[in-house]
């Protein structure tokens, strides 16, 4: 059955094998990532500064700057499903803001030819609040654009051990782990001012995004 349009999409496809011990270390392989994906987090904060009063005052969002925090989003995605955001394959992730098709962690945002100027007063502190609840469950804590805590770490390190003794990462525990970054994206792009579509409260578990109906 189809589903409403939703501007954006997080792809993710499960990489087999993986290593039994590999994921014990990689809290040190991604530190280059964290240093760098935290002057791209100031970065993003400052684009978005800057695309709120664009908005404000023209009802749209920079391409230029839309091109770079979406880029962004997509390093902080790769850098979590790489370490203890899903712990979901051993590919290091690239140093890049591309969209980087080879890699098994994607994330598309459409480009919004116009925007609110009314929402984009209240939906990134007002209306997201909701959703800020329930992303701080899910994460225990947002540091820098990358994932630190939360539930979702908690399932990785349990697949993390699991792929220890087995050499398997349980399916369902990846399709569950997915949703739940699948929903922090969404809600990411949302308070960012990139999108006015508001994010769905269901957790669309699995690698692949449901079939969308455009309107």
């Amino acid at each position: 059955m189809s589903v409403p349009y939703r501007p954006v999409r997080v792809e993710a496809e499960l990489d087999a094998p993986l290593s039994r011990w590999l994921w014990l270390v990689k809290w040190i392989l991604i530190i280059p990532h964290w240093i760098v994906l935290f002057f791209l987090w100031i970065a993003f904060t400052l684009v978005s500064v800057v695309a709120f009063f664009a908005i404000l005052f023209t009802e749209r969002y920079p391409r230029a700057l839309f091109d770079f925090n979406v880029g962004v989003l997509r390093w902080t995605w790769r850098v979590a499903y790489y370490s203890y955001g899903a712990l979901a394959t051993d590919r290091y992730p690239p140093f890049s803001l591309g969209e980087e098709p080879g890699y098994p962690a994607r994330l598309d945002i459409a480009y919004p030819e116009k925007l609110s100027r009314g929402l984009v007063l209240v939906k990134w502190w007002l209306l997201a609040i909701p959703q800020y609840i329930i992303v701080g469950f899910f994460l225990g804590g947002f540091r820098m654009g990358w994932w630190s805590g939360g539930l979702t770490a908690v399932l990785a390190i349990i697949a993390g051990f699991h792929v220890a003794f087995t050499e398997k990462y349980p399916k369902d525990l990846f399709d569950l782990v997915i949703g739940f970054n699948r929903w922090v994206l969404r809600v990411a792009a949302y308070a960012a001012l990139m999108t006015d579509v508001y994010p769905p409260f269901r957790l669309d578990m699995g690698g692949s995004e449901p079939e969308e109906e455009l309107p």
